[in-house]
C-alpha cells in the first residue's frame, strides 16, 4: 500500500470521537441555515462532479452513514445525500466522505451528507418531484405517547415527502420496533399519495436486502438478534 494511502486509511475518522446522545429535539428552534428557494443552494460544495444533475435519494437521518456509503456504491451514477439532525454525527459523516475521497479517487463523489432538520426544511433544498427514492431507517421512536409528535413519520410531514417525491418514487422504511412500524405503515396507507408495495415486488428490489445491515443500527440490531420491520411505499 502506498504511503498516500495509508495516510489516507489512517485518517479515516473513528466514531469514538463523535459520540453524541441518541434523542434529539426535531420541533425544537436549532440553529440551521437553509437556502429560501432550492434554486439558491449550491449543491456543487457538496459534490464536486454533480454539473446540472440534481439529487435523488434522500437518506433521512442517515446516522453514522453507514447506508448512505453503500447506496453511493450501488448506484455510482445516481446522487445520494445524507440528512442528519445531530452536529456531530453529520461531521462525523462529512469527514468520512472526505476521507474516503482520499483514499479512492474518483470514488465517493456521489454521496454528501447535510447538517439539517429534514421535518422542516426538505422544500427548501428539493424542487418539487425531484427525489426518486427516500429511506427511513431505524428513526427514533420516541416511546412515550407524549413525544410521538417528534416521529419523522406523522400525518402533517407525508405530505412534505410527496411533494419532493417523483410520482413513481419509492420511500423505504426499517425499524426494529413494530409499535413503530405499525404506525408508520398506518400513517402511509392513510396518506392519499401513497401505497404500500406489496412483499412480492420487494423481492426484486436490491435496495432491501442492503436495508437490513448496511447501516450502524442495522449491525447492532442484528449482532443483538433483534426483529426487522420493513415496509415500503410508492408515491401515486
Amino acid at each position: 500500500m502506498s504511503e498516500e494511502k495509508c495516510a489516507a486509511l489512517a485518517s479515516i475518522p473513528q466514531k469514538r470521537y463523535y459520540r453524541q446522545r441518541a434523542h434529539s429535539n426535531p420541533i425544537a428552534d436549532h440553529c440551521f441555515e437553509y437556502p429560501a428557494h432550492p434554486d439558491e443552494f449550491n449543491w456543487s460544495e457538496l459534490y464536486p462532479e454533480i454539473g446540472q444533475n440534481k439529487v435523488e435519494f434522500a437518506d433521512i437521518g442517515c446516522g453514522y452513514g453507514g447506508f448512505l456509503i453503500t447506496l453511493g456504491n450501488l448506484f455510482p451514477e445516481k446522487y445520494a445525500v445524507g440528512m442528519e439532525i445531530r452536529v456531530k454525527v453529520s461531521d462525523y459523516v462529512v469527514d468520512r466522505i472526505k476521507a474516503l475521497r482520499e483514499l479512492h479517487p474518483h470514488k465517493y463523489n456521489n454521496v454528501a451528507c447535510l447538517r439539517t432538520n429534514a421535518m422542516k426544511y426538505l422544500p427548501n433544498f428539493f424542487h418539487k418531484g425531484q427525489l426518486s427514492k427516500m429511506f427511513f431507517l431505524y428513526p427514533d421512536p420516541h416511546f412515550k405517547k407524549a413525544k410521538h409528535k417528534w416521529r419523522i413519520i406523522n400525518s402533517s410531514s407525508l405530505s412534505e415527502y410527496a411533494y419532493v417525491l417523483r410520482k413513481g418514487g419509492l420511500v423505504y422504511t426499517i425499524t426494529d420496533v413494530k409499535d413503530l412500524h405499525e404506525w408508520m405503515v398506518k400513517y402511509f396507507n392513510w396518506h392519499p399519495s401513497f401505497e404500500q408495495v406489496q412483499d412480492t415486488e420487494l423481492k426484486e428490489d436490491p435496495i432491501v436486502d442492503k436495508l437490513y445491515q448496511s447501516s450502524e443500527e442495522g449491525i447492532k440490531v442484528a449482532r443483538n438478534k433483534g426483529d426487522h420491520f420493513v415496509a415500503v411505499f410508492r408515491r401515486i
